[in-house]
């Protein structure tokens, strides 16, 4: 894809530790291309003790929005302006926008998991059960937007216990109605009342996890989905499990198209070409 640069080309750009594996420069290159913005995604690899100094570029160079990724969705809450309330009480930050120099954070992670989901698979969250392997930033946004949309239960599942009842003491602090709890990554009892299965952690992501599913699915009803956020490989082994066990299955790459769409309508306030998004992600995945 040739991509022209000038003067006037604004910047946009990721901001992790590391961001070798992202697909977001390809995806939102191709849709400033289709759109024909004089805009141009690089990515930056940011270590946690450079992220002040990163974040401080954001005005000094003018950029007009930046995804943040791990480990720093948490961490840049503090060094940005304002964050939107969605993202406060999920707590973490996900995309800032430069609003002439003043940067708001925002969260779509959530929010772009559930429109894959639904679009995807026909899923619809209201009073079904969910279990969510992990405890980190993307599990607190999705289980906030699941409980959001009336989940009947969500169980957080997590090696470390402790950080899966932290998260679960959280929500129900925001959602004090609600059916939440927490457990370690023993749940076959648990699997068996679930609709939904989702897997947060890098487990199966390459190199992460060996060729295991991060759970036994035995106990899990034939009828449940089961989804994963990974997308390198597209085919995580729970999926590829999962698969083999007749569930539906739901991978990543939506995940990954649908809250970059979201980023990049609050950078343009245009509407996102998801279609030329997912292809462009889709043909880096192939040729990876």
């Amino acid at each position: 894809m040739t991509v022209r640069i000038s003067g006037t080309t604004k910047l946009c750009s990721i901001f992790g530790d590391p961001v070798e594996q992202t697909l977001s420069p390809q995806m939102h290159n191709a849709a400033f291309k289709a759109l024909s913005l004089d805009m141009l995604y690089v990515p930056f690899h940011v270590t946690p003790g450079g992220l002040p100094a990163a974040i401080n570029a954001i005005k000094a160079m003018g950029i007009v929005g930046v995804n943040i990724t791990i480990p720093h969705k948490q961490s840049v809450m503090e060094l940005i302006d304002e964050v939107d309330e969605q993202a406060r009480l999920i707590g973490s930050v996900n995309t800032i926008v430069n609003r002439d120099g003043l940067l708001t954070g925002y969260n779509t992670d959530g929010q772009g998991y559930l429109a894959s989901l639904t679009g995807e698979t026909g899923f619809d969250v209201h009073d079904n059960s969910v279990v969510i392997l992990g405890a980190g930033g993307t599990a607190r946004s999705i289980a906030y937007n699941l409980l959001k949309a009336s989940a009947s239960r969500v169980l957080i599942a997590n090696r470390t216990v402790e950080k899966a009842e932290a998260l679960r003491n959280d929500l129900r602090s925001i959602f004090p109605q609600a059916h939440i709890d927490a457990s370690g990554l023993n749940i076959a009892p648990e699997l068996s009342q679930a609709d939904l299965l989702i897997n947060t952690t890098s487990l199966g992501m390459m190199g992460k996890g060996g060729a295991h599913a991060p759970v036994d699915l035995t106990t899990l009803p034939p009828a449940a989905i089961v989804s994963d956020i990974v997308f390198k490989p597209l085919h995580t082994p729970l999926l590829i499990d999962a698969e083999a066990r007749g569930h539906m299955i739901h991978t990543g790459l939506g995940m990954l198209v649908c809250q970059g769409a979201l980023g990049f309508e609050l950078w343009t306030g245009r509407e996102a070409p998801i279609d030329i998004m997912h292809k462009a992600a889709a043909d880096a995945l192939e040729d990876d």
